[in-house]
């Protein structure tokens, strides 16, 4: 059986699913999205996710043409449709076709398309051995730009990082605001470790307030580690206990090297440890199942 994707209220064959090339999702990255998990037919904190379609969609006045339990009951088709047990569903909406100018009022009707499908990990040695990662030059936009709230389908600030992270072999890179102040990664937030208390960068310096990154939160303080978001430089990442990343693929994962800089003692600390293992034990429960 072929993947099935809905598309503007139905569900149709993968070679079926298009768009036309007029669609200013396309033509201008004007649109909004949502990266989801799938845990044993659990989706992972859908109605957070949901929630914050809907706030990045009003941001930049996006009517989504069907309610937010409309979407979710197309979710779940979408999941069924594909025998969807663990995976990922990338959630679409896009300004809809229009014109070749900017104007986007003269897009009369958005597109909106949900695919579930499984999803490529980073490979399990990282989460037992931790990733390296560096700086890149490329900043963070900053909020009065393009807030990073904002998910988006302009990613190309990511991605020119992501390129340069490549470029010098590894996996991530570490972003900065315009400030010189750490903000996250490509596509992960970032958590310190420091005698036993959690920093985290506020979002206010222009990160997105990552789903996982909340859940981290609420899973430190209920095993009584303090956890604070404040600004930092890379001074504190580099003389920092443990360093960690948090995101939907991602889950959480341990960073032990940044611009060749050995953190902590190089290893994945006791802390992240205790995190990803008690991370791990709510996915299939802590969302919206279906069977």
């Amino acid at each position: 059986m072929g993947l099935k994707v809905f598309l503007n209220g139905k569900l149709v064959d993968k070679e079926e699913a298009k768009i036309s090339i007029f669609d200013h999702g396309l033509l201008y990255g004007d649109g909004v999205f949502e990266g989801i998990r799938v845990y044993n037919k659990c989706i992972f904190r859908f109605q957070q996710h949901i929630d914050r379609l809907f706030a990045s969609a009003k941001y930049i006045m996006l009517n989504i043409p069907m309610t937010k339990d409309e979407l979710i009951q197309a979710t779940i088709d979408t999941c069924r449709a594909n025998n969807i047990q663990d995976g990922y569903i990338r959630m679409v909406v896009t300004r809809g076709e229009g014109t070749l100018g900017l104007a986007p009022w003269l897009c009369p009707e958005p597109t909106v398309f949900i695919i579930a499908a499984n999803i490529q990990l980073y490979p399990e040695e990282y989460y037992k051995n931790g990733l390296s990662v560096i700086t890149v030059p490329t900043t963070r936009n900053f909020p009065e730009a393009v807030n990073p709230r904002i998910k988006s389908l302009n990613y190309l600030n990511n991605i020119l990082a992501k390129i340069e992270a490549h470029n010098a072999g590894v996996l991530e890179a570490l972003m900065l605001n315009k400030d010189g102040y750490v903000v996250e990664c490509t596509g992960d937030n970032l958590f310190l470790v420091k005698d036993g208390t959690l920093i985290t960068p506020p979002v206010y310096l222009g990160a997105l307030r990552g789903i996982t990154r909340d859940c981290i939160i609420e899973i430190a303080q209920k095993l009584g580690y303090p956890v604070i978001e404040q600004p930092f430089t890379r001074f504190e990442v580099f003389n920092a206990d443990e360093c960690f990343l948090t995101g939907t693929a991602a889950e959480a994962i341990p960073v032990v090297k940044v611009d060749n800089r050995v953190i902590g003692d190089g290893k994945p600390g006791p802390i992240t440890r205790r995190l990803i293992e008690e991370f791990r034990k709510i996915t299939t429960v802590d969302g919206i199942k279906f069977d």
